[in-house]
Parts: C-alpha cells; structure tokens; sequence
C-alpha cells in the first residue's frame, strides 16, 4: 500500500488573502489618492499629511466595519442554510439520501455506485457531507467575519502607510509627483505578491491594479487642482 500523498491547495487561502489584498490594495490607493488630490490644492505639506493620517484612520475602521458586516451576512445565509439541511436531514432522511445519491449521479457516478457513496457518507456524517456537496460549504470557504475584519483593517493601515511615508521623505513642491509614482510603484509589488502567493500569472494582476490606481489617483489631482483654484 502506498503512503498517502497530502497536498496543500492554494484555495485554501482564498479567504484571508482576499481581504488582504483589498485591504492593502485600498489602503495604497484611497490614502495616495487623498493625499495627492490635497495636494493639488493645498500649499502646507503639514495639510497633506493630516489629510493622509485621517485617511488612514478613518479607511481603516471603514475597511474593518464593512467586512465585517458584509461578511457577517454572509455566514448569517450559511447558518441559516446549514439548520435548514439539518432539519431536513432529521425530518425526511431518505428524501435526503435520494438527493445525495442525485447529486452524485448528476456528476457521472454510476447509480448503484452513487447509492453506495451516499449511504456510505450518509452512515459517517450525513450532515457534513450535505453541508459540503449539497451547500458547496468547506473548511476554506466559510465565512469568518472577524477574520476579514482584522485582515483588511490591518492591511488597509498597512497600505496607507506607505504614501504617508512618501509625503514624510518627498521634498516640497513635488509631493504630488513623488507620492504618484512611490504609490504606483508599490501597487505594482503588491499585485505581484498577491499573484505570486495565490498561485495565478503575474503581469496581469500588476497591470490592473496600477492601472486603476492610476486612474483614481489622476482623478483625485485633477479635482484638487480645480477645487484649489476655485476656493
């Protein structure tokens, strides 16, 4: 009999590495954006670094509130579903074992086969293997709301900390420019970090996030531009 071979998917990362990467991906682009559009119409690079620091506080315990919120509901609907099945499983067994064995048969298991895995599973944990063929809920996709919270708060700080620091070494007079092209720059790493640790191709993942970091940022300078002269 041969050892059994264990593998490590990178799916199972998906859930803290998608709130880390909004996180630290809004925490460089909403901070750089601010701190550039400021800039634009401001003179005091003691203005602009306010500006920035409230930035960070203020979009960190956003990023935290909304996931968790947003993420709450989602295990709120899991929950829900999961006493539902529960139930079932309690009320009409063999109605649910029908459903298994369908389930089985619909991915191209034979039909005696399929019976044979349903009662087999069913005999183990009925209601974890309906949790997880039936609702499509595992280990690395359930919600964990404060999980996301803490990520994306933490990274989001993480994140706006960097332009921050960009305003702090930029000379005076070029911080708009300097901060553009520090904060474009570290978006690019973290495109490719992100890519990298996720196991997916780098260069796309690079190109879009600087390149709607670019956007957002242009934006910003240009409505600090004509707000500046305006006021």
């Amino acid at each position: 009999m041969h050892p059994i071979h264990r593998e490590t998917h990178l799916i199972e990362r998906i859930g803290w590495l998608r709130a880390a990467v909004l996180g630290a991906n809004d925490g460089i682009i909403s901070t750089a954006s601010l701190v550039v559009g400021v800039a634009a119409a401001a003179n005091s690079s003691g203005e602009v670094l306010v500006a920035g620091v409230a930035g960070l506080v203020a979009g960190a315990m956003s990023m935290a509130a909304g996931e968790y919120v947003s993420v709450s509901s989602q295990a709120d609907t899991e929950q829900a579903d999961l006493a539902r099945e529960r139930k079932e499983l309690a009320d009409t067994p063999e109605s649910e074992l029908d459903e298994l064995t369908k389930i089985y048969v619909d991915r191209g298991v034979e039909v005696a086969l399929a019976r044979q895995v349903a009662e087999q599973l069913t005999a183990k944990d009925a209601f974890a293997a309906h949790a997880r063929d039936e609702l499509g809920l595992s280990a690395h996709v359930v919600a964990r709301p404060v999980q996301a919270a803490l990520t994306s708060a933490l990274t989001f700080s993480v994140g706006a900390a960097l332009p921050i620091g960009i305003v702090l070494l930029a000379p005076s007079g070029s911080t708009s420019l300097i901060v553009s092209g520090g904060s474009l720059f570290c978006l690019a790493l973290l495109g490719a970090l992100s890519a990298r640790i996720g196991g997916a191709g780098i260069v796309k993942p690079t190109l879009r996030v600087t390149f709607w970091g670019a956007i957002a940022m242009a934006a910003s300078a240009g409505i600090g531009a004509l707000v500046g002269h305006a006021v």
